[in-house]
């Protein structure tokens, strides 16, 4: 059997952890909210309805295709273009091919981020395969002005995060939003792993510190999984609405 990744590639082993997972969920979840063409995400109602369903959905998708047989994997980058194409039509108007670009640009970084963070350091051929799979995706969906190598997308993406983010009025509520569905305990957690995840011009426009709790807070934790304790933290500290998803993303 053909797969998308393949089976001893080492986005799977990132995206086979839910430890990662989380840590890419929530910097994406400063991105999402800092991006300039967030407005796309409003329109449809989604993102302030729901935002960690919204970005679960988006996680869901892409551990699909990462662990999926080929084929699988095709029809649901396939699925993706298609939902974007019926929400293009229904605007009259298209989504920016940056605000694509940015999706793909952070699912590259924070992959390798969050497993620097939690495991180890990657070297160059690893980065460069977690980029060429997603690579791969903006291919299949046909966006344009896609990065041909590793060392173009490092550049493409300091690029993007100085032209394409913005604190402003979205930005305001869908924090509020995410502290509405959170609670104040998980919201403090969820800033503390963004303090944590996101590049310096991320925690500028948020008004984020330096340096965050989770410093001090992941030894005791990684301990925890050692012992096989930390799926029962993670079950206490984040939402029981969301228990199914996150008890799932445990791959390896």
């Amino acid at each position: 059997m053909e797969y998308f990744v393949d089976e001893n590639s080492i986005v799977r082993q990132i995206w086979g952890k839910g430890d990662t997972i989380l840590f890419i969920f929530a910097g994406a979840s400063a991105e999402f909210a800092l991006n300039k063409a967030v407005d796309w995400l409003y329109y449809t109602g989604r993102l302030p309805n729901d935002p960690l369903g919204r970005l679960f959905s988006t996680v869901s998708y892409a551990r699909k295709i990462v662990f999926s047989e080929k084929e699988t994997a095709l029809k649901a980058i396939d699925s993706i273009a298609a939902i974007h194409s019926a929400v293009e039509a229904n605007r009259g108007k298209a989504i920016p091919d940056w605000a694509y670009r940015d999706v793909l640009f952070m699912l590259i970084d924070y992959s390798i981020r969050s497993y620097e963070l939690l495991e180890k350091e990657l070297n160059l051929t690893q980065k460069q395969e977690v980029f060429h799979v997603f690579f791969r995706v903006g291919k299949r969906m046909q966006l344009q002005g896609l990065p041909q190598d590793f060392e173009a997308f490092q550049k493409m993406r300091q690029s993007h995060l100085k032209q394409n983010l913005e604190a402003g009025d979205y930005t305001r509520d869908l924090y509020r939003r995410y502290r509405k569905h959170l609670g104040p305990l998980r919201y403090r957690l969820l800033l503390e792993t963004q303090i944590y995840i996101t590049p310096k011009k991320v925690r500028d426009l948020l008004s984020l510190r330096k340096l965050s709790l989770l410093t001090l807070l992941l030894p005791p934790y990684q301990i925890s999984r050692r012992i096989k304790l930390d799926r029962v933290l993670r079950s206490l500290i984040l939402p029981a609405a969301y228990r199914k998803e996150i008890n799932s993303l445990d791959q390896n």
